[in-house]
């Protein structure tokens, strides 16, 4: 079996993980978000697919849900006590090694499909990782504040504000002129399913959704998605800030019709949602609380059956 499933970061990679275990023998090809990418210190970071190779690869800090484990900071110390910054972004010493070979080997020519690859080479996380395009995508915040009203990178508004100042509006710059990066649309092509985890609608998701082609691609294909809302709250992380800033309600059904049913054959919710209804889209209640692995690899079970169940009446 071909599964294609979409990636943001932390909820993405730990579903992937269930994925992964739920279905040993199957195809998985996973296509990562660079929108969050952000150039520090010279060094191009590219925080979801590392959080994806890491966390199959065996590497990451498990309790932080990204960055490596066993980390040390001296190099981090280091740059402040140059007063260099910014100080807010947490590179630690193991991550710093992977940004440097990967800025070397752009530097050098190689596209960041390729890059991703070669990194992949030795954490071996078990599944083929693309970053959605080889084209620079930056995820931009339009934020107002005692500066007046600004753009800001998204990690800026994410990592050092915690999205505590109001987003305006959210765009994905440079999505519109790229393209999908090689693989990409023939794995989607080939794909028996298509699975969207529990990661952020619209930074993560939707943001891989908006290169050209990609959306078109996957719509043709069976989708079942997991939503990353239980009830009026994320499961981690801040995506009602992102949802508020698009006018979405933070909740499974408009996170269902935010994706619809051009797009949409299967949404999962949790228990607590099971009064859930999205015309045109087949909605099933589970438990969707990634507390261990047994429950991670049950949800990522769930959504493939649901989604061979309904490619048999399609």
């Amino acid at each position: 079996m071909k599964i294609v499933a979409l990636a943001g970061g932390i909820g993405g990679a730990r579903f992937l993980r269930g994925l992964r275990s739920a279905h040993p023998a199957a195809e998985i090809t996973v296509i990562g978000n660079t929108g969050d990418d952000i150039s520090l210190f010279g060094l191009r970071v590219c925080p979801d697919l590392d959080t994806v190779m890491y966390t199959l690869g065996g590497g990451i800090n498990e309790d932080q849900g990204w960055g490596r484990a066993d980390e040390t900071f001296t190099v981090k110390e280091e740059l402040g006590a140059y007063g260099v910054g910014p100080n807010w972004f947490g590179l630690g010493d193991r991550d710093f090694a992977t940004h440097i070979v990967r800025t070397q080997m752009l530097a050098a020519g190689y596209e960041l499909s390729a890059v991703t690859e070669a990194l992949c080479d030795r954490w071996k996380p078990g599944v083929r990782l693309i970053p959605m395009t080889n084209d620079q995508v930056e995820t931009h915040v339009v934020i107002e504040d005692e500066q007046g009203r600004r753009a800001i990178h998204f990690q800026e508004w994410w990592v050092r504000l915690r999205a505590s100042v109001p987003a305006l509006s959210i765009a994905a710059v440079g999505a519109e002129d790229s393209a999908p990066a090689p693989g990409v649309l023939e794995a989607i092509e080939a794909a028996d399913v298509v699975v969207l985890p529990p990661s952020n609608p619209v930074v993560s998701i939707g943001t891989i959704l908006s290169v050209p082609g990609i959306r078109d691609a996957i719509a043709a294909k069976t989708v079942v998605g997991v939503s990353p809302i239980i009830g009026t709250a994320p499961v981690r992380g801040m995506a009602d800030a992102c949802l508020t800033a698009i006018g979405v309600e933070t909740s499974a059904q408009a996170v269902a019709e935010l994706y619809g049913p051009d797009l949409l054959d299967g949404w999962l919710v949790a228990e607590t949602d099971a009064n859930v209804h999205v015309k045109d889209i087949e909605v099933r209640s589970r438990p969707l609380l990634m507390s261990d692995p047994d429950a991670t690899a049950a949800l990522a079970h769930a959504a493939v059956d649901l989604a061979l169940e309904l490619k048999e009446t399609q």
